[in-house]
């Protein structure tokens, strides 16, 4: 199998929870490599410390996210609303991303087993 082939992710994310996917230590095949939580900002009586507080999370969100896709050569990302869009909007301004190809969909939550299929689909 070749090099390039191993480094392409999927990942599917909602605010809340991600799932990542990539070839398995083997690179035979796609497996899930991690499960990432964002456990949102809570109540918070400021409406400013609210939302500094949610963009900072979201973005701790991302890192940890962003830190199982080393050498990362395709990410395809999917999930519901529109956070996958700012997480597409975030690997393009990361240094690390700038030459990484990232596609785009939209989809209903996915079992881990479900995800393993469409993305294995998506790179075959």
């Amino acid at each position: 199998m070749s090099e390039k082939t191993k480094r392409n992710f999927g990942i599917w994310m909602d605010t809340h929870h991600a799932t990542i996917v990539g070839h398995d230590p083997s690179g035979e095949a796609f497996a899930v490599l991690a499960h990432a939580k964002n456990p949102g900002a809570g109540s918070n009586s400021n409406e400013n410390a609210a939302h500094n507080l949610e963009i900072t999370l979201l973005h701790k969100y991302f890192k940890e996210i962003a830190k199982h896709l080393e050498n990362a050569d395709a990410v395809h990302v999917t999930g519901t609303g529109t956070v996958q869009e700012q997480f597409v909007r975030y690997l393009g301004e990361t240094p690390q991303f700038k030459k990484t190809s990232v596609s785009e969909s939209t989809s209903k939550p996915l079992s881990d087993d479900a995800l393993v299929s469409l993305i294995s689909t998506h790179f075959a």
